[in-house]
């Protein structure tokens, strides 16, 4: 039997140096961590939203109200906080949008469990209140939500305009939600039962280019990336209606898989190994040829002896290039990812796109195959004075995205600016005397955590937040289908309808 040493814990399991906190002390500690982190980025709600300046782990400098932007840029030790900062992450992977509304809401809901902590409920018993009032929320926002045609474009750049509103951009008007927008339609693919797969991740690119004004930024009917062609000068910048070949294999001689070593006994053996190496990549290229492609490229290396042969054939040729932006050109021009020259067949040939040129932009090259015809992945060129700008920008810009995204998947809105959180709250207060046992308690207080969201909005535009809350609950009372909420900009309480200020359904 193998016995280890006893360490201070018992068994010898945990380290010597194990240090283990239990019961109130650490639910004291984790709802502080995370009222910390909410804390932090509270002021960052709202139209009057301000940005955070902080300093990168490189020195560089980051000027955003994005709360994930902000977050993932803190180091923090605490397990509770770091919980608080993956959640952020997650709704900016999934929803794209709300990354501070919901650190704010998660650290209110924490903080309003510490009474009934204190009153000796388990933690359980609070859990099992905050999940039936989720249930009952998820019930009531049915009631409240309204369809929208995503067809009808004014109302759907009123929508991600509602989303903007709050970030930096909302100064350059409609131009970051049409640029959303287009996006969001061109990679749009339409698999029936009134299903749509949107992947922004693998086939929507943002090329940030500094100089010019933001105003010139577009999207393009195709796809961009920096990379000029291998022999500048021998092979054409311009090619318009191009057959595209599209390649994940090298165009040079094959190498051995390990370290090969070849002993020669005599000088024409050496002549005859060139000759070998020459003829397999002349074949190479003929078999390329044969498709009469206008451009050829591929993800791997092309020797120059592979340049020559292309060259004399009239084909331009893209080396080294990124397997994302192979799979956008793909998906662009209609092409096929060919694994090896001999396979190549004519509906490999990529023949949707409209142009491709090779343009220098500042010192660099860039290709463009643009003007498909039915193009399923595009590329964002964003213009602006400086790099921090074009960052927060792009941030910005995927935000928009993700809400356009998400509501051409499930065309439903509720009302934004407070308006939903303020009417689940006062019905969550009403059906929480049906809720029987302790439980009631922790479900009541998930209707009082709602108001935290009207009431940052309240503050941070300098409102007076008891008066204008008291106004808002009044409104709330009167009326069941109410969508009044508060006005982020003046702090006025505003019906959202005739505001226009939206949420999508979630």
């Amino acid at each position: 039997m193998m016995q280890g040493p006893m360490g201070p814990m018992g068994g010898g399991v945990l380290m010597a140096n194990t240090k283990r906190e239990t019961g109130k002390k650490v639910q004291q500690g984790n709802i502080m961590a995370a009222k910390a982190v909410a804390d932090i980025i509270r002021t960052t709600l709202g139209p009057r939203a301000m940005l955070k300046m902080l300093l990168d782990a490189s020195g560089g400098i980051i000027l955003t109200n994005d709360g994930n932007a902000i977050l993932r840029e803190i180091d923090v030790s605490h397990p509770a906080a770091k919980s608080m900062i993956e959640l952020s992450r997650t709704q900016d992977e999934e929803v794209g949008d709300g990354t501070t509304s919901v650190i704010i809401l998660a650290g209110e809901m924490l903080q309003m469990a510490e009474p009934h902590l204190g009153k000796g409920l388990h933690p359980t018993v609070i859990c099992r209140g905050y999940v039936k009032a989720l249930e009952e929320a998820v019930k009531l926002m049915d009631g409240l939500a309204f369809q929208i045609d995503i067809n009808k474009r004014e109302e759907m750049l009123k929508i991600i305009n509602s989303t903007i509103g709050t970030k930096f951009t909302q100064r350059f008007g409609d131009l970051m939600a049409e640029l959303s927008l287009d996006a969001v339609k061109t990679v749009m693919v339409d698999l029936g039962n009134g299903q749509r797969e949107i992947n922004i991740k693998n086939y929507v690119k943002i090329e940030k280019l500094p100089g010019g004004a933001l105003e010139d930024s577009k999207v393009l009917q195709g796809v961009m990336f920096q990379k000029d062609v291998v022999a500048p000068g021998r092979m054409r910048r311009r090619i318009s209606n191009p057959r595209i070949l599209l390649l994940d294999c090298p165009v040079e001689y094959k190498k051995g898989e390990n370290q090969t070593n070849v002993e020669l006994m005599k000088e024409e053996d050496w002549a005859q190994l060139l000759k070998l190496e020459e003829d397999y990549i002349q074949n190479l290229c003929q078999d390329i040829a044969k498709h009469k492609p206008d451009v050829v490229v591929t993800e791997k290396g092309l020797s120059d002896l592979a340049m020559h042969f292309l060259t004399k054939a009239g084909i331009s040729a893209i080396r080294r290039l990124r397997k994302t932006d192979n799979n956008r050109i793909a998906r662009a021009c209609g092409a096929t990812i060919v694994h090896r020259a001999e396979e190549i067949r004519e509906s490999d040939i990529g023949t949707g796109a409209g142009l491709f040129e090779v343009l220098k932009i500042g010192d660099e090259f860039f290709t463009f195959i643009v003007d498909c015809k039915q193009p399923k992945a595009c590329s964002i060129v964003l213009r602006g004075a400086s790099k921090d700008v074009l960052n927060e920008v792009e941030r910005n810009l995927h935000d928009a995205m993700g809400v356009a995204r998400n509501v051409v998947r499930d065309p439903r809105l509720v009302p934004g600016g407070g308006a939903v959180e303020m009417a689940l709250s006062r019905q969550l207060s009403e059906r929480s005397s049906a809720v029987l046992g302790t439980e009631a308690g922790p479900f009541r207080a998930v209707g009082a955590a709602l108001e935290v969201i009207p009431r940052t909005l309240a503050q941070n535009c300098g409102a007076n937040v008891i008066r204008t809350l008291t106004k808002l609950r009044a409104k709330h009372a009167e009326n069941d289908d109410c969508t009044f909420g508060i006005d982020g900009n003046k702090g006025s309480i505003v019906d959202m309808k005739e505001l226009g200020v939206w949420s999508r359904w979630p």
